[in-house]
This record gives C-alpha cells, sequence and structure tokens, in this order.
C-alpha cells in the first residue's frame, strides 16, 4: 500500500506538488565568489531532486547584500545576474519537483565581523549572554528603510521567477527581520508598525500583497512563521493562529510553521521558556490546531526522522511533512520510503553542555553534510560535532573575508 506521503497535493494557485515531503530550507553556506550559487549548490539540489522530494525549499537566499546571515550567504538582488540562478533552478526541478527559494532579511541576527549593522524594527540587541557581542549593533528602521525592504523581497520573488523557482517562500520565522516585527519582544514601536498584533503584521502582510502582485499566478507563494517565539512575552501560538488566518485571506499557498529564533532554537528543539517539544515533529501539536481551521495548506518541520512519524503529521491534518536535517544525511530518503524500506534519519549527536556552543554546532554537522554532497561525496554516518564546528568557523572567517572583500569593490 503506498503511502500517504505520496498522494499529490494540488496547492491554491492550482500548482502540483508530486508528493508531500518538503525539503525543509537549511542554510548551506555554498555561495561562490560574488555571493552567486556555486557548482557546489547545483550539485546538492541535482542529488536532493534525484532523491525523491517533491518540493525543494532553498536556504536562506538575501534580498539585501548588506544584510547576511553568513558570509556564505546567496544574494539576489534586482541587478543580480541569473545564469547561475538557472542553472540551479534546473537542476532542482530536473525530477519532477517544485523548487520554491526561500527569500529572507536576517534583521538584527547579523554577525559583526559582516561589518554591517543589525536592522531591526527597534534597538533591541541579540541576547546571547556573553556571546552577545558576535552580533551587530542593532539600528531601529526607519520607514524608508521598510519601504526599500518590502521592495527587495518583491524585487527578489522577481528575479526567483524569472530563474525558472516555481515559488517563494517568505521567511518570517527564527527571529530574523519580519518575525522581529511580529514578536513584542523585539517590536517595540509605538507608529503603524507595531504594538497591536495587526500592526506587528503589517510588514509581513505588505511583502506577501507586493510579492503576489508582481508575479504570475501559477508561480508559489508561501510563508515561513513561527508557531511561537519560545520566550516569555513573545509571539505565541494564538498570534501564530491569527496571523494564518490573515494570510489565509490573501493568495497564499502554503504556511510552514517552525518556532524559536538564535536566541531560543527551538528549531532545534530548544525552548527558553520552560516548554519541552517532543523528540521528534517539534511543532505538530501547534501545527495540529492552527491547521484544523486554517484556509489554506500546512506544513510543518521540526526533528521529523522516522516514516512513522511524518505519516502521523498527515494524520494530523497537516499537508506537508518538512524534513530537513535527515535529508541532509539521507538524500534518498523519500526513495526508501517510496519503495517500503522504513528507513531512519539520523540524529546528529551533540554532546556540548553550552547551548549556544551546542547549536553553533549542530548547524555546523548539517551544514558538513551538505556541503560534502555538493562535493559529489556521501554524507558521514555520525562525524564529531566538535570538529565540523571548528571546520565550519574557519571556513566562515575565510567567507568572511572573500564577502568584505566583494562589498569594498561593489556599491548595493
Amino acid at each position: 500500500m503506498t503511502s500517504s506521503l505520496f498522494i499529490p497535493l494540488t496547492l491554491p494557485n492550482g500548482s502540483t506538488l508530486p508528493n508531500r515531503i518538503a525539503k525543509a530550507a537549511m542554510e548551506e553556506q555554498l555561495a561562490g565568489p560574488g555571493q552567486l550559487p556555486s557548482d557546489a549548490i547545483v550539485q546538492l539540489y541535482q542529488s536532493l531532486a534525484e532523491g525523491g522530494t517533491g518540493l525543494l525549499i532553498t536556504g536562506n537566499v538575501m534580498v539585501d547584500a548588506r544584510a547576511l546571515t553568513s558570509a556564505g550567504g546567496i544574494v539576489l538582488q534586482k541587478d543580480t545576474p541569473l545564469a547561475p540562478f538557472q542553472r540551479w533552478a534546473a537542476a532542482a526541478r530536473s525530477a519532477g519537483g517544485q523548487v520554491w527559494m526561500q527569500i529572507n532579511h536576517p534583521g538584527r541576527q547579523v554577525w559583526a565581523a559582516l561589518g554591517q549593522p543589525g536592522w531591526a524594527p527597534s534597538e533591541v540587541a541579540v541576547d546571547l549572554g556573553k556571546h552577545s557581542k558576535l552580533f551587530a549593533p542593532v539600528r531601529a528602521m526607519s520607514e524608508d528603510d521598510i519601504a526599500n525592504t518590502i521592495q527587495r523581497f518583491v524585487d527578489t520573488a522577481v528575479q526567483a521567477e524569472k530563474a525558472g523557482f516555481t515559488g517563494v517562500e517568505i521567511h518570517a520565522a527564527h527571529g530574523y527581520l519580519l518575525s522581529q516585527f511580529l514578536s513584542p519582544l523585539t517590536n517595540r514601536r509605538n507608529d503603524a508598525w507595531g504594538g497591536s498584533l495587526e500592526n506587528r503584521a503589517r510588514l509581513l502582510l505588505a511583502v506577501v500583497d507586493g510579492v503576489r502582485a508582481a508575479v504570475q499566478p501559477g508561480f508559489c507563494v508561501a510563508v515561513k512563521l513561527n508557531s511561537a517565539d519560545f520566550q516569555r512575552g513573545g509571539f505565541d501560538a494564538e498570534d501564530a493562529r491569527q496571523v494564518v488566518a490573515m494570510l489565509g485571506q490573501r493568495q497564499v499557498d502554503l504556511v510552514e510553521l517552525s518556532g524559536g529564533s538564535y536566541e531560543a532554537p527551538a528549531m532545534q528543539g530548544q525552548t527558553r521558556d520552560g516548554r519541552t517539544l517532543a523528540r521528534e515533529a517539534y511543532f505538530l501539536e501547534f501545527a495540529q490546531t492552527i491547521a484544523q481551521d486554517a484556509t489554506l495548506p500546512i506544513m510543518t518541520t521540526g526533528g521529523i526522522r522516522r516514516l512513522a512519524v511524518a505519516e502521523q503529521v498527515l494524520a494530523q491534518g497537516v499537508a506537508v511533512v518538512g524534513i530537513g536535517t535527515a535529508l541532509a544525511q539521507c538524500p534518498t530518503l523519500p526513495q526508501h520510503w517510496r519503495a517500503g524500506r522504513d528507513v531512519q534519519g539520523l540524529e546528529p549527536q551533540v554532546h556540548i553542555s553550552n547551548k549556544t556552543i551546542a547549536s553553533l554546532a549542530t548547524m555546523a554537522l548539517v551544514r558538513r553534510q551538505l556541503q560534502r554532497v555538493g562535493a559529489g561525496k556521501r554524507p558521514l554516518r555520525q562525524p564529531s560535532a566538535v570538529f565540523s564546528l571548528v571546520r565550519d568557523q574557519w571556513r566562515a572567517r575565510k567567507l568572511t573575508q572573500r564577502y568584505l572583500r566583494w562589498m569594498a569593490k561593489t556599491s548595493h
């Protein structure tokens, strides 16, 4: 009997996902010179496409060269050459699935080493205790900054469509800029962009409306949203339910529910408000509740590694199962599941007591696996967390130097 995971899904705009498995966004840090897609990222997405995933969502593609989540991040702006992006999209679509570009602005979550300010709704810095100094100083955005940022999201989406991507996912989760506007912890404005939830959601909705108006009807527009910030006083599940209802009144094709931020990395199973998350499908309880009232398809991600858990997600009324780390370690996982082989994705082994360092090590492990696949190599079965972190930090320094040289030569 065919698993329910392999039943196609027709989205609100009429396009179809060939199955219900999505590769959730993971930051690959595989930009080449000029922050353009490299040969390695093309190879990575060719491998992921051949593995049988129905929807590939890219890692962060930045809408502004001055605002990167990492020095290895890819940037797509109005005047960026499209040929490397066309190669990337073609590889990702080569097996018949869809590929959506996740488009993002990091806001205040910008590393100080990149030499740019942290942009934010209010001057509220990232709080990671003794590690806080790693982040850039924060400045509150002006009306002109906000208008410019909305236009940048629109320009990037238009460019993505021209390059052959089948959709975009607007990143409004994980403590990045749009998520910062949604959260009362980081948005302390008293103008039209702050205060009530309606005002805090105004930037996200303006981006959604701008993108939808600028692309073709068959081009998918999705949103990644926190089910909660998992910090006391932050954006919570009731806020998420209301924002999903707002998105349901617009031409949005899917909402992916995740959670957390750099301060409370719930996407890795950690919280700051005392809640305990499930070992797999961290956000399923939230997604199930929201899906009951939603008028558009809901996707959830977070620690899903086993076929039975993926099927449980669908059984709870969630339309699409997002898988991240497990696909980094086994890109052919959907093929195995379709063939009835109950192969399980491995959980990264990180035994580091400092939560901030453990979080960085977990991300480094995942990136290392993605980069191996991009180099045409097999993922490692149980790579060392410490070595992966050291390697990642060394690589980040090299990429940062390259980025700073590029920024010094060009105007943005």
